[in-house]
């Protein structure tokens, strides 16, 4: 075992694998990546596993930071690679919290006018549609996964089909016509040190969120949703999620729809 493999924790994860073929039931998978916009060899590293791999990537980009070099690596991507927006510059707008209370940083939250959050993100999606054309889709992915909730039911007019938070999602819409399709899984410790959790933390965190599913606990037609920021990937998260990859493509009892088909489905 290292920190960028443990055979244990892959045996739990096919053991849970196991019991949803024994069901008759594909484990849909999904996997998104986030903070997209500068150039750079995590950039081009990450581009490179999505099409190694094979398995869909929907790549949340923050207008305010795209690069050139950026655009053009990923208008050249595989064609798995799709595009969803991040924000606009992911930039935080919330007050300064009281002497003790924790930081909750967000762009889209209760601290801005719904007015001015919605005109900034429809200059972000258009300049994300004109940067990536037939890559682009119309999914709003809130910088640090908050959003206020006097902001949701404007973004179906807004032209969003869907928002991607982070965690189990109440409904699989929160506003007429616009789906909900978030992530659960993300193996950086943001209130820690911010390192990679480690591969034992990563392939348990998905089992558990797999079984939580399978019996019903939480929307068992939501596909897990698989989270990284290619930034801040160190080298043996990059190696564990390389091989993680690789075998979930692999496994007869995984699905990997990619997000045209997501966003297809029914409520």
């Amino acid at each position: 075992m290292t920190p960028a493999w443990d055979d244990r924790a892959w045996a739990a994860l096919e053991a849970e694998l196991a019991r949803w073929a024994a069901a008759g039931r594909p484990a849909t998978l999904w996997w998104r990546d986030d903070d997209a916009g500068p150039a750079g060899p995590a950039l081009d590293r990450l581009l490179a596993l999505a099409e190694t791999t094979g398995v869909p990537l929907a790549l949340a980009a923050v207008p305010a930071w795209l690069e050139p070099a950026a655009v053009a690596g990923i208008v050249d991507a595989g064609p798995g690679v799709t595009v969803v927006q991040h924000g606009f510059a992911h930039r935080d707008h919330e007050p300064r919290p009281a002497p003790g209370a924790r930081r909750r940083k967000a762009e889209l939250g209760d601290a801005r006018s719904p007015a001015a959050a919605l005109a900034e993100l429809a200059a972000g999606g258009a300049r994300l549609a004109a940067a990536f054309g037939p890559r682009y889709r119309p999914v709003l992915v809130p910088p640090w996964n908050r959003i206020a909730p006097a902001l949701v039911p404007a973004l179906p007019a807004a032209g969003y089909r869907a928002l991607s938070a982070m965690g189990p999602r109440a409904a699989a819409r929160t506003a007429p016509g616009l789906a909900v399709l978030n992530c659960h899984v993300d193996p950086i410790r943001w209130r820690e040190d911010r390192a990679f959790a480690g591969a034992d933390w990563l392939l348990r965190a998905l089992a558990d969120q797999l079984a939580m599913r399978r019996q019903g606990r939480i929307d068992a037609a939501e596909p897990t949703g698989l989270l990284t920021h290619h930034q801040d990937l160190d080298p043996g998260a990059w190696a564990c999620l390389g091989e993680l990859l690789h075998r979930l493509r692999r496994h007869p009892a995984i699905a990997l729809p990619p997000l045209d088909a997501l966003l297809a489905r029914p409520a």
